[in-house]
């Protein structure tokens, strides 16, 4: 019997991503080249026989931001209801067949930068110099003037979490051994939003949790050890999965 699990997928490469400028509210789409990168996680990823197996997915999470939307639409999941907005682009092919509920929801926007929105780290420690503040920020510790506080980012993911575990994890890891469990969620949405999500997930306030990396259009997985929701942890490296012949039973690869 699997364990159920989260996959956190950041949207694909933007102009302010490739130089490194804060973007929180500013709405703007995927370069080319990150078009290009999210099919190919799609197609490298999902799949019957793939790390991300679309009809064990229940549930998707998406930001209301386009750049995550039009990430989504190119991960090539095939779906039976039509997306809760108007597509950012042309979608090819028809994807591999899927239930999940798909959910846009401000919980899962990008940490609102505030003052520090549109600019870059170094340009933000240099303000802050010239304010007479502590120029090594951190926000993780520090948050965001005129933005959010790590407390308003643990407070919405912390939502989200409570209601993944509770409302499709334990239900499926509470089924008996042997029946099949479709109770994977996948959380399309940003950098550090989905960097903190993991912080918490594991447990971790965001000011000592562990410093994760997550690339433009990359994808991290969340599960849980000894199947059980209340031993949450991050999956280090997930397999894709194989037919046993003659079974039709799955296993990791």
């Amino acid at each position: 019997m699997s364990t159920p699990r989260v996959f956190i997928v950041r949207h694909g490469e933007t102009e302010w991503s490739v130089n490194g400028r804060h973007t929180g509210s500013t709405d703007i789409p995927l370069t080319a080249n990150g078009e290009r990168r999210v099919k190919a996680t799609g197609k490298a990823l999902i799949g019957n026989d793939r790390l991300i197996v679309p009809r064990k997915l229940v549930h998707v999470y998406v930001s209301p931001r386009k750049r995550a939307q039009r990430t989504f639409e190119l991960l090539y999941l095939g779906l039976d209801e039509p997306l809760p907005w108007e597509h950012h682009g042309e979608i090819d092919g028809v994807g591999f067949p899927c239930n999940a509920k798909i959910e846009v929801t401000e919980d899962v926007r990008e940490w609102d930068y505030g003052d520090y929105e549109g600019i870059t780290t170094p340009q933000i420690r240099e303000m802050r110099k010239q304010q007479g503040l502590d120029p090594n920020w951190d926000i993780w510790r520090d948050g965001c003037p005129g933005g959010e506080s790590p407390a308003d980012i643990t407070a919405r993911l912390d939502r989200v979490i409570k209601e993944i575990r509770e409302k499709f994890h334990a239900p499926v890891m509470n089924q008996p051994k042997g029946e099949a469990s479709h109770g994977d969620v996948l959380v399309v949405a940003h950098g550090h939003i989905l960097r903190a999500f993991a912080q918490r997930w594991a447990g971790k306030s965001l000011h000592e949790g562990p410093t994760f990396l997550l690339e433009a259009g990359g994808v991290g997985t969340l599960s849980y050890e000894h199947h059980n929701v209340n031993e949450p942890a991050i999956l280090l490296g997930g397999a894709f999965l194989v037919d046993i012949e003659g079974t039709g039973t799955q296993l990791p690869n």
